[in-house]
């Protein structure tokens, strides 16, 4: 069950990338972003009446915070930039990777700093491969 989340996280960022690259670029990425959402809704929807048939649910929204809706808010523009970064010629396949490693050394300090993560030797060696997969993958 260790791997299961991540394998779908997995399948499901590769689809993500996918149809990003393949929406039109004529639509208007606004209109893109209210279907993208509105059909996240309703699969959410129906996932969470089918996950909560003996459940209370207006006691499944008590535990929830400000955190949900600043999620939401970070997902709107992550969606936004890598549309617009397909759209300016990123390539799909350099993109995600830029990306994702940027955003994977820009939180080692915050778990360390804010969630108490700890840091191993191997892990320092393979941020450093990283930093310069990083530095290579960019040029050109």
């Amino acid at each position: 069950m260790f791997y299961i989340p991540i394998l779908l996280t997995i399948i499901a960022n590769v689809f993500y990338h996918i149809f990003q690259k393949m929406i039109p670029e004529k639509s208007d990425p606004f209109a893109s972003l209210i279907l993208t959402y509105c059909t996240a809704l309703i699969g959410s929807l129906i996932i969470f009446i089918y996950y909560h048939k003996n459940i209370n649910v207006i006691n499944s929204f008590k535990g929830l915070n400000w955190t949900s809706c600043a999620l939401g808010l970070s997902i709107i523009l992550l969606e936004l930039g890598f549309l617009l970064a397909y759209r300016v010629g990123w390539d799909i396949s350099f993109g995600a990777i830029v990306s994702n490693v940027s955003v994977t050394l820009l939180l080692i300090p915050i778990g360390i700093i804010f969630f108490k993560e700890s840091i191993s030797m191997a892990n320092l060696i393979g941020i450093l491969f990283c930093i310069i997969g990083l530095i290579l993958i960019n040029y050109r």
